[in-house]
């Protein structure tokens, strides 16, 4: 499959990689037909999903089955009054249902806009107003179906909702006993243009109301290199990402790219995340390929790693924030893997990455994927040099690059404001180093400037990270009439530091600072929480700290 989509599949260095990646585009290209349809024909009994829960059940999908269940869901979605271009929202946590239900809306050629679970009624009536949502699809929970039956009233364009069960409460469609009576799916005769809206997320951003972040029919083309050559997979690969499918990350780890490679996607459905948990599902069954955030490499290893076989393990990938090096050498201490650092956003597919061929340096994101022309400028506009901090832009002016979000749903403005002259903004903060690695420094919003100094987040966090007294910490800066701005942490602790929070720990941790990093950089002021505020996608917001800080 792989090889109808690139000309060369298998590189040595960055130079090759950049020299000889070329990803075909098919006319019309829909991943449903040809991914999902041409593995059924071509290996249908290869297991493709691998789906389990927290309630010991056990699913496996191969291509044939996938291909069967989705042509069901796309029929039924038909019989629903679902067509091209209807706005169509998920809420389905790691329901294999999802899987369904996806694949068969791009057979449609309708948009899905998937969604956390977590939204209120509040939530579910502004994204069914912003993008005119026709039809809601949800996990039969009590709590998920009152919040999207409360938020009806006020959604006039949804016509339509759809439980998929458990509990299908008065006014919802019963997806499974529904979904088997309907006459068999008839291919639309034109389901999409390759520039037809396929995805719409809605971006927990750390200020305002979300973007609608707008996805073309070639969007998963994008994530060959997500797949095949940063993920690192092939056919005979068990790959777990792990994430809810409400985020854009669920789409990066679990369906297009790893799919496109041939690889099972492994799904473990479960309600609280607990770390032994998951080391005993690798255990269990073997996965090979693991990808999830820090914060989750983090918990990994601080359970006893001697109690699971974790032989199978044979790559790792981490993504969703910065990685602190701390972290990275106590999992390679551990387990022999080194964690291969990727970066990118809802806007994008993998955009900076370390890659196979690559020596990964703790801390770093790696180098561009060949599919973006990226840069660092400076605040003036000019490229940065090495070792000199710039904010990452993509360069636009020839092409528009495969996996580059179309753009801010019905916001022209907004659109504009990140992307002009042939340039989009990405909003980040990083630096290059000699070698051409990229390191990230925070958001363009975030970071501190201080006697003269600009500071970034990230470096003082990965200092106070690797001092055992930190679970989690959060840097911001703080008004002051001589430097301008101090550095302040707000940190979690661990348990066994908890009682000793106090002046004599603030001053070990700012000493720790000091030594780790460059003595200016450390926290001039130190708060001790028992959580940091995040967004419902688990990202820190700091502007809440900062504004506290007014």
């Amino acid at each position: 499959m792989l090889e109808r989509f690139v000309e060369q599949t298998s590189f040595v260095s960055q130079e090759d990689f950049k020299k000889h990646l070329k990803i075909h585009v098919p006319d019309n290209f829909n991943f449903g037909y040809d991914v999902l349809d041409e593995w059924a024909k071509e290996d249908p009994d290869k297991i493709a999903l691998c789906w389990t829960n927290d309630k010991g059940e056990h699913l496996d999908f191969t291509f044939a089955d996938l291909k069967k269940h989705t042509d069901q869901t796309a029929a039924y979605f038909q019989s629903l009054g679902i067509g091209h271009g209807d706005m169509v929202m998920l809420i389905l946590k790691r329901r294999y249902e999802f899987w369904f239900s996806i694949i068969a809306l791009h057979k449609i050629g309708a948009v899905v806009i998937p969604a956390t679970h977590l939204l209120t009624k509040k939530d579910i009536v502004y994204r069914a107003n912003a993008a005119s949502i026709k039809m809601i699809v949800c996990a039969g929970e009590e709590v998920i179906t009152k919040h999207v039956a409360d938020a009806l009233p006020e959604s006039p364009s949804v016509k339509c909702l759809v439980s998929v069960g458990p509990f299908v409460p008065e006014g919802f469609h019963d997806f499974h006993k529904e979904w088997k009576l309907v006459p068999p799916f008839v291919r639309p005769e034109h389901p999409n243009d390759n520039d037809d809206i396929s995805l719409l997320y809605f971006t927990s951003g750390t200020t305002g109301n979300p973007k609608m972040v707008a996805h073309d029919f070639t969007y998963p083309l994008g994530h060959v290199v997500t797949g095949a050559f940063w993920h690192n997979l092939h056919r005979d690969s068990l790959h777990l990402t792990i994430a809810d499918t409400g985020w854009g990350k669920a789409v990066w780890g679990k369906l297009y790219g790893q799919w496109i490679a041939g690889a099972a996607v492994f799904v473990y459905d479960h309600e609280k995340f607990t770390p032994a948990d998951i080391l005993q599902k690798i255990h269990d069954y073997k996965i090979t390929s693991l990808c999830a955030p820090p914060t989750i490499f983090r918990f990994l290893i601080r359970e006893d790693l001697t109690k699971y076989d974790l032989s199978s393990l044979q790559y790792c990938t981490i993504a969703g924030e910065a990685l602190n090096p701390a972290v990275f050498e106590t999992f390679y201490n551990l387990t022999g893997l080194k964690l291969m650092e990727g970066f990118g956003q809802t806007e994008t597919t993998l955009t900076i990455a370390t890659f196979p061929w690559m020596e990964p340096k703790p801390g770093s994101m790696g180098m561009p994927n060949p599919q973006y022309e990226v840069d660092l400028l400076r605040p003036d506009g000019t490229p940065a040099e090495d070792g000199e901090q710039g904010q990452i832009v993509i360069r636009t002016d020839r092409e528009k690059p495969l996996g580059l979000f179309k753009e801010y749903y019905r916001d022209e403005a907004l659109t504009h404001e990140a992307w002009h002259d042939g340039l989009y903004y990405t909003g980040d903060v990083a630096w290059r180093d000699e070698d051409g690695y990229y390191w990230f420094v925070g958001r363009a919003d975030d970071v501190i400037k201080s006697s003269g100094y600009r500071i970034g987040p990230f470096e003082v966090e990965s200092a106070l990270m690797t001092h055992p007294a930190v679970v989690e910490c959060a840097i911001t800066g703080v008004p002051d009439e001589i430097r301008g701005q101090v550095v302040k942490a707000t940190v979690v602790l661990a348990k066994e530091y908890k009682d000793k929070a106090g002046e004599s720990l603030i001053k070990e941790l700012q000493d720790h600072v000091k030594r780790v990093t460059a003595p200016y950089k450390y926290p001039r002021v130190v708060e001790f929480v028992d959580e940091l505020p995040k967004t419902i996608s688990g990202k820190i917001r700091r502007v809440e700290i900062r504004d506290k800080n007014k």
